[in-house]
């Protein structure tokens, strides 16, 4: 078993709809175990060791300010090839490039406004759990 990070980001959660449901419904639907799952307000200083590789970037100061924007709902998820599967369910970044029935396709609303978050490799899965559900 693979485990890797997930996490839905503010603007679905303060929309305080059935998405976070649907979005968590899905990832089960897959074949993930959630494994640890928590509502956080991440502060800024765990979002910017989060996305340190984003870090110079011209979006970097924007990406900060919205991640710590309000509430996040984070999950540990474990299956075989857990990282690849849950990049393919969530799909491209863009959201208007991503797949049909994938998460970023049904949910997100704009490159930045992508609706969730999910470890791009399993050195970042490792990474990103440990910083935060603290291993």
């Amino acid at each position: 078993m693979q485990k890797t990070f997930f996490m839905i980001k503010p603007e679905i959660v303060a929309a305080r709809t059935q998405h976070c449901g649907e979005i968590l419904a899905m990832v089960n639907a897959d074949g993930f175990r959630i494994t640890e799952l928590a509502l956080r307000r991440l502060a800024r200083p765990t979002v910017a060791e989060f996305y340190a590789e984003h870090h110079g970037k011209p979006f970097y100061d924007n990406l900060l300010e919205y991640i710590t924007s309000g509430p996040v709902i984070c999950a540990g998820l474990e299956r075989e090839d857990a990282v690849g599967r849950l990049r393919a369910l969530i799909g491209a970044t863009d959201p208007a490039k991503a797949a049909a029935g994938t998460i970023r396709a049904r949910f997100g609303t704009s490159l930045t406004q992508n609706a969730v978050h999910a470890s791009a490799g399993q050195a970042d899965a490792e990474r990103e759990l440990a910083l935060i559900f603290g291993r």
